[in-house]
């Protein structure tokens, strides 16, 4: 049987089999197996029944042969591709200009060439996705991602004072990694470099930048990654927004830089990374100090300390003066002289002052002696007086304080005298 190149065999129910090759492929074995065009007719016959399906995907090829376009489709997510052929007016009837790169949705049916073996999506129409609704798109992407924490504060991790090596992700010969590498070098002239040239848009885009920050994520000399773009429109950054590139970035360990340079509208990587860079040049500038400037720091920072230690020590000096320059330490014996001075004068003036005391003292005592003589009872005795005690010793100061015939005993000056109650 003679069958056209590109031509679908399909099997009818009345297709004549010979008799000695099996009906179903689990019959088949060494000594009775299929020939070719069978299986090729069979394989075609199923993949005829497949209904059409609805695919989308992003042209990274287009061309135009004789009346037929040939496109490869590729997933915006894997590195995965689908070739479909169209009538090029199928193509072209397309409301928007297809071209490489056009994200487009495509309403194809599955077709087995029995000729070559190969299967093809054939086209029958074209719908390109518009900016308005990936944008779209993107927007519910990143309430989904912030709702899940990617966005937060809490997640974002330091960038190193000063890297020793810088993981660049960028262009190919691109102006961005020329605007990275120079301006962080005259920086910091030590700083390396380990570049990760890719592409940067395209379908290309989210495999490639995705796999370099894993490589450098995963080499522990790298201290922080820097994606670097120099802008572009809307459609050129749509790589950057990808989900899969965004939780790529978001399971970076290593501390990550967006710089994509575009102010107007922030592609999710910005939102994820642990610092978003206005320019590339920004980026340079923040992931490495200026050794100018932080040189000129280090010596204000001395001069300052200096000025500080020198201001305490001619402070403390002048104290030390001030002490110095005081009687006490001019002559150290002005202490005990003074304070020896002090003390024969107070001995002098307790010396006074105890024998004033005494002096008045003396006085008192000799006027309480006179009165004390002038009111003792001797001296009463010694005027002639006589005191008349009875038995019991009780004084008599009344006849009637004895009897007659009783006992007495009379006190004078100069002794006692016994006396007898003669009468009353």
């Amino acid at each position: 049987m003679s069958v056209p190149c590109g031509t679908v065999v399909p099997v009818s129910d009345e297709t004549t089999v010979p008799a000695r090759l099996p009906e179903k492929a689990l019959d088949t074995s060494p000594e009775h197996p299929w020939p070719v065009r069978l299986l090729a007719g069979k394989i075609a016959a199923y993949v005829d029944r497949m209904a059409p399906v609805w695919v989308e995907g992003q042209v990274v090829q287009l061309n135009r042969r004789a009346g037929i376009s040939f496109l490869t489709l590729r997933d915006t997510d894997l590195d995965q591709s689908l070739s479909v052929s169209a009538p090029t007016r199928t193509v072209d009837a397309a409301a928007v200009p297809l071209a490489e790169g056009s994200h487009v949705v495509v309403h194809a049916k599955a077709q087995y060439w029995v000729k070559r073996g190969t299967l093809q999506m054939q086209a029958r129409e074209f719908r390109t996705v518009g900016v308005g609704e990936l944008l779209a798109r993107i927007e519910a992407l990143r309430r989904v991602l912030a709702d899940e924490g990617l966005f937060d504060a809490s997640r974002k991790r330091p960038l190193p004072f000063l890297p020793s090596v810088v993981g660049l992700v960028c262009g190919r010969g691109s102006k961005a990694e020329h605007d990275v590498v120079v301006n962080a070098q005259a920086r910091w002239p030590q700083v390396r470099f380990e570049t990760r040239e890719v592409a940067v848009q395209g379908a290309d885009a989210v495999p490639q930048v995705s796999a370099a920050i894993e490589e450098l994520d995963a080499r522990p000399d790298v201290d922080v990654i820097v994606v670097a773009r120099g802008g572009g429109a809307v459609e050129d950054l749509l790589p950057f927004s990808n989900e899969r590139l965004v939780r790529v970035a978001a399971a970076c360990r290593t501390p990550l830089v967006s710089a994509i340079g575009h102010e107007t509208d922030a592609p999710l990587l910005d939102l994820v990374a642990d610092y978003r860079a206005s320019t590339p040049t920004d980026a340079a500038k923040r992931i490495v100090p200026d050794v100018a400037e932080e040189r000129r720091g280090l010596r204000q920072a001395s001069a300052r300390m200096r000025s500080a230690v020198v201001s305490r020590v001619e402070r403390e000096q002048h104290g030390l003066d001030q002490v110095r320059s005081r009687p006490v330490l001019a002559d150290p014996t002005t202490i005990v002289t003074t304070r020896e001075r002090d003390l024969v004068t107070g001995l002098h003036r307790a010396r006074q002052a105890l024998d004033h005391r005494l002096l008045r003292a003396a006085g008192d005592v000799g006027r309480l002696e006179a009165q004390v003589r002038a009111l003792s009872p001797a001296s009463v005795l010694d005027r002639g007086y006589a005191v008349v005690q009875g038995p019991d010793g009780a004084v008599v100061r009344s006849p009637d304080d004895v009897a007659p015939g009783q006992a007495l005993r009379v006190r004078v000056a100069h002794g006692e005298l016994a006396a007898t109650v003669a009468s009353p």
